[in-house]
């Protein structure tokens, strides 16, 4: 079943560069008239429709019997086996706003297991893919988290609360801790962007709340295959429907994730 999974791959690669080049053509063409409010802070324009259009239906071509969990809601397509968890457009007020940083997500969940998935950057044009029980890559080279064991020389990365801020008061107190006794903390705006860079080392752990299972599927996967860990803000396994994620690097997730448990459970 691995060899399907990495002939699966391959393909969603493709099409993951073909869907990327069209998102990145339209990016000076969506006027202000495009834009839509979906709720509080959360943006869409044809753009991510029309992309995840083109991704369901590429997606469908590779394996027919799969359904979706989709973003924008272009297919209500669903499996009791296999579905595909898609964020067509990750980072889409990046994008809107002219800032590189904005990525396609796209996973494959089999019998409740994350089998693959990728995260292609569309600002760095950088492929983050892994196949379950294989490894994480970056356009093609293994990729390993960081191997940093010290909070105080660790750079985070996080996402400001943009539509629940019912859990502010604890939230700051966590940034406050983080300004204090880390290297520094960034907010990319594209949280599958920065699962993938746990991924690769450029961050060693990545907390955020609010979130939906599209944002963080991928990267999750990319977390646990290069040799990280994924939790909730408990330490549980419900990263991807629980609305609440920590991911980092095998060195550094203990104190990591205690810290994050502490200020917001």
């Amino acid at each position: 079943m691995t060899d399907t999974y990495n002939q699966y791959l391959v393909q969603l690669e493709i099409l993951c560069k073909e869907v990327g080049q069209f998102i990145k053509e339209h990016q000076t063409k969506v006027s202000a008239e495009d834009i839509e409010s979906k709720s509080l802070n959360s943006l869409v324009s044809y753009v991510d429709k029309t992309a995840e259009e083109k991704l369901v239906k590429g997606l469908s071509n590779i394996l027919p019997e799969a359904g979706f969990i989709t973003e924008e809601g272009t297919t209500n397509k669903k499996s009791e086996s296999c579905n595909w968890i898609i964020d067509p457009l990750d980072g889409t007020t990046n994008y809107l706003h002219g800032l590189p940083i904005y990525a396609i997500s796209v996973a494959l969940q089999c019998e409740g297991k994350l089998r693959l998935g990728v995260v292609y950057e569309l600002g760095q044009q950088e492929m983050f893919s892994a196949v379950a029980q294989q490894g994480a890559k970056l356009n093609g080279r293994p990729i390993k988290v960081s191997s940093e064991s010290k909070m105080q020389n660790a750079l985070f990365a996080t996402g400001f609360p943009y539509h629940d801020f019912g859990r502010m008061d604890s939230f700051n107190q966590l940034l406050t801790f983080f300004y204090q006794n880390s290297r520094g903390l960034r907010r990319l705006g594209s949280a599958a962007t920065d699962l993938a860079y746990v991924a690769c080392g450029r961050f060693s752990g990545f907390f955020e709340y609010g979130l939906s299972p599209w944002d963080v599927a991928a990267g999750a996967l990319l977390v646990q295959e290069a040799g990280g860990v994924v939790s909730d803000f408990k330490g549980g396994d419900n990263y991807l429907f629980g609305n609440d994620i920590c991911a980092a690097s095998q060195n550094i997730y203990q104190p990591f994730s205690a810290v994050i448990k502490e200020k917001m459970t």
